[in-house]
């Protein structure tokens, strides 16, 4: 029977509250710093263009991953209430009682083998074992085409390609 891990076992949910934990830190330390750096440069009269907007685009980086930190703690809260609100099924445990030497279980009921009665043997040719074109056919087989046409004996013989057909040029 395949029941469901208890939600504080599962890795996969501590590996989410460790990366959500770790983004929401990480984002908030590059937000805060880039904001004190944009602080600093603006009140510098001598500031250039790159080292304001530089700042700016830090700051967006750092709150991208702070809000996917944040997304991953609200998936942390919804699996949490989900295993809380759901109803795990109840698994019977049988115990084995090894002081008894009681089988529960029958033994199954024997039947004296009976043969079959006896049929005409069944003739199969064996598909492995091939015979050449030019060996004679087995004496059944003879006996057996009687009406059969004959033929003459060198039918299957193999012809030598002299080269003279018109029809392959």
């Amino acid at each position: 029977m395949h029941t469901r891990p208890r939600l504080l076992t599962s890795i996969p949910f501590w590996v989410l509250v460790a990366g959500s934990l770790a983004a929401i830190i990480g984002g908030l330390a590059i937000v805060l710093n880039g904001i004190t750096a944009m602080e600093e440069v603006l009140n510098d009269p001598n500031a250039t263009v790159v080292q304001v907007y530089v700042g700016q685009s830090w700051v967006v980086v750092g709150a991208a991953v702070l809000g996917a930190g944040a997304v991953g703690i609200v998936a942390v809260l919804a699996l949490g209430a989900a295993a809380a609100l759901t109803r795990r099924p109840d698994v019977a445990v049988e115990s084995i009682d090894w002081n008894t030497d009681d089988e529960t279980a029958a033994a199954p009921a024997v039947t004296p083998y009976t043969p079959a009665a006896t049929a005409a043997p069944i003739s199969v040719e064996d598909a492995d074992i091939e015979t050449p074109s030019t060996a004679p056919a087995p004496p059944q087989a003879a006996a057996e085409r009687h009406d059969a046409p004959k033929l003459d004996a060198g039918h299957d013989a193999p012809k030598l390609d002299a080269g003279d057909d018109a029809t392959r040029r």
